[in-house]
């Protein structure tokens, strides 16, 4: 191993170590990438996975991946050029009727919510798939929430340093599961044509499409396998897994004492409800 090799090898280390002992802790530290000239993406992942390691020795399941960045007005917003993925553990991701509908916001700093579509998956998905193969691997759909979270000051940061603090990821919360196999073309259907509204109960209203997400939730979920089978730092998705596929609206600020709430158009799926305090 040459000298840059071992410092690069010590860094991510190191980050993830600092990356690690701040998850939950609401505190917040300066971007990875402003402090460590040439810390990349590649780099990045990296630590994600290190990341993976630590808190997978410490009993917590991964069960699944998060795609971030996938609606460009988002992308736009923080200055990142393209999608990013990471784990998601069963720690963070909770049924919403099980919680009735409430959630904690202590140590996420800096929260936002996303409305997504969530997949499950009965069999392993493939990049080469088409729309009608993905489908047949999933077992069921349903809509989700994640709150998502900044590390670092005021939500400035590079890709690198997103992908590096856990994707951004928080929590996430899953609404009523629909199974896919009863009608896979309408599903097909209203994948690519669903509409969406998120609303506070202090006013706000954002609007959203199927298509803000690089296309559609499958086209999402589609870049991310491409992506993975590409990487060497991306095991492929296994039976049993989730794939979030990104948020579907902008995501707004969120804070103790509010209350959100969708309603879908043109889909199956319902409209959720969270209270945060």
């Amino acid at each position: 191993m040459t000298d840059s090799e071992e410092e690069r090898a010590r860094r991510i280390e190191a980050t993830a170590a600092e990356a690690f002992a701040i998850w939950e802790t609401g505190r917040q530290v300066a971007p990875f990438a402003a402090r460590h000239p040439g810390f990349d993406l590649d780099e990045a992942y990296a630590v994600a996975a290190r990341v993976r390691e630590l808190r997978a020795s410490r009993g917590e399941r991964p069960i699944g991946r998060k795609i971030g960045f996938t609606n460009r007005t988002v992308q736009i917003a923080y200055g990142v050029d393209g999608p990013i993925w990471n784990t998601m553990f069963d720690s963070t991701v909770f049924d919403l009727a099980a919680i009735e509908g409430r959630f904690a916001l202590a140590g996420l700093p800096e929260p936002r919510i996303e409305p997504e579509i969530v997949f499950h998956f009965a069999a392993a998905p493939r990049p080469e798939m088409d729309d009608d193969e993905l489908l047949r691997c999933v077992d069921w759909i349903a809509h989700g929430f994640e709150v998502v979270q900044s590390i670092f000051a005021g939500w400035r940061f590079a890709a690198a340093d997103a992908v590096a603090a856990y994707g951004l990821h928080g929590a996430y919360f899953i609404g009523q599961r629909r199974p896919v196999a009863d009608d896979r073309r309408a599903w097909r259907r209203s994948l690519s044509e669903f509409t969406i509204e998120l609303v506070s109960d202090d006013g706000v209203l954002l609007a959203g499409h199927a298509t803000n997400v690089l296309g559609g939730p499958l086209r999402a979920l589609r870049h991310l396998l491409i992506e993975l089978d590409a990487s060497s730092a991306g095991d492929p998705v296994r039976p049993g897994e989730l794939v979030t596929t990104g948020t579907l609206t902008d995501a707004p600020r969120v804070g103790a004492g509010q209350t959100w709430s969708t309603k879908l158009s043109g889909t199956p799926l319902e409209g959720l409800r969270l209270q945060f305090s």
